[in-house]
């Protein structure tokens, strides 16, 4: 499972389940918690016969311990095994001859699945996700087949793909103390080392109930679901070790590190990348429309100025990554042939300054709330991506009610607010610049 393609493989599977949202449209939903700690929130649409079942845990790459890298990633596959009453291999086969389809995917701060079922299939939904939190096996040949299949994965989607250790050449240098500073992937070592005590306690301290939030949406009836939640989840014991949370603060930067990376490449890359504030924070929603006024679409002033009018990069991205913890803005531009990055780098540096000086146009401002808007319609148009998104409010933002309200925050967001980030975080004192550049050179 590639770790980079799981929201667009997550949308492809659920287009035939696409559900139409007036905007503005509240999203109802009923939450509790049950004795064992386990955060339940049921969200009801009649409008098809199909019911999601998905499980978040509140753990990713950033509580791995130092010598234990790609733990949380290898876990997503290793849960696919089997259990005590499902065999090897046979997870995947009960859920599509029942009509379904089923998937995953592990970030830095949380590890995802879900289960797209017939609503009259719900029962075996939430059997199936009771089974891998309960009764889950962990034994030398899941344990030896799943190191093989993690390792090929970080050769063919990292190590041996074109450009595809730029995150984790900039991550490296962004970060000093935090454990951000590895990739979700990890080490090849870490994982080809891992012993079965080391997997059992990562294990056992992370997949427990009191640790994870199961979302259920579609068509459902609220009362019978929670009798059936009860019956499946209620008796699974909270577990016993104390989650491990990694209390650390980056270092604020006060210096520009600047390095250069040689790759199997043909064209060069300019990464800059910027400390930024958590997601959920106030300076973060100032951040993220910057953002799109950079490099959100054809008219945006990067992708206007290097792409369109001085033809000097084949495309530029402002993107920032927005963590649990502080993440980063990350730029990064490929030079058109025969550009020197420099020459990208300055173009880049220059709309950087202009930013931090001017304040945006009101048309500027409004379009970039007209696409905000649009976009929080449309990441709630299906039942997949509700259940994902009120999972991810309460795990990572503590209200899963952002998922009606978070749109507001975009919105009081002002071209002062937006200046004011710009001259705060988008600063050269404050950023990694790295040349990502082919090795022939």
């Amino acid at each position: 499972m590639k770790i980079f393609m799981k929201f667009l493989i997550l949308s492809l599977l659920l287009a035939a389940v696409l559900l139409p949202r007036a905007m503005g449209q509240r999203i109802e939903f009923t939450e509790y918690t049950l004795d064992n700690g386990l955060h339940v929130i049921l969200h009801a649409d009649n409008t098809t016969p199909n019911v999601v079942v998905n499980i978040m845990y509140h753990v990713g790459a950033k509580n791995e311990f130092e010598e234990r890298t790609g733990f949380a990633h290898f876990f997503e596959h290793l849960m696919f095994e089997g259990t005590e009453h499902i065999g090897r291999g046979e997870f995947a086969e009960i859920v599509e001859e029942a009509g379904g389809s089923l998937n995953a995917y592990t970030s830095f701060d949380v590890t995802n699945y879900f289960v797209l079922l017939p609503s009259n299939q719900l029962e075996l939904g939430l059997w199936l996700e009771s089974e891998r939190l309960l009764h889950p096996v962990i034994d030398s040949i899941g344990i030896a087949t799943q190191k093989n299949v993690v390792t090929e994965e970080m050769k063919q989607t990292r190590d041996n793909q074109p450009y595809g250790r730029i995150l984790t050449e900039t991550i490296k240098r962004a970060y000093t103390v935090h454990p951000y500073q590895t990739d979700v992937l990890g080490k090849d070592e870490h994982i080809r080392n891992a012993t079965y005590e080391d997997i059992t306690y990562f294990h056992d301290m992370f997949y427990v109930p009191d640790n994870a939030v199961l979302v259920i949406t579609g068509d459902i009836d609220i009362n019978e679901t929670r009798g059936l939640v009860e019956k499946y989840f209620g008796d699974i014991p909270s577990g016993e070790h104390e989650l491990y949370r990694p209390d650390v603060t980056e270092p604020l930067r006060t210096e520009e590190l600047r390095d250069t990376v040689y790759d199997n490449i043909q064209l060069p890359a300019l990464i800059q990348a910027f400390h930024i504030p958590a997601q959920g924070t106030e300076d973060y929603y100032a951040i993220e429309m910057l953002g799109r006024l950079l490099s959100g679409g054809e008219s945006s002033r990067l992708n206007r100025r290097l792409v369109i009018e001085e033809q000097t990069a084949m495309g530029i991205q402002a993107m920032p990554l927005g963590l649990e913890d502080p993440g980063l803005n990350i730029i990064m531009a490929i030079p058109n042939i025969g550009v020197d990055p420099a020459v990208v780098e300055a173009s880049i540096d220059e709309e950087l300054e202009r930013v931090r000086d001017e304040l945006i146009t009101d048309e500027e401002l409004q379009k970039l709330r007209n696409q905000i808007e649009s976009r929080m319609v449309n990441s709630n148009t299906t039942i997949a991506t509700r259940a994902r998104n009120l999972a991810n409010y309460h795990l990572i933002y503590g209200d899963a009610n952002l998922i009606n309200t978070e749109i507001d925050r975009y919105m009081d967001v002002t071209s002062e607010d937006i200046r004011e980030a710009a001259r705060q975080y988008l600063r050269e004192d404050n950023r990694v610049v790295l040349y990502y550049m082919p090795a022939n050179q």
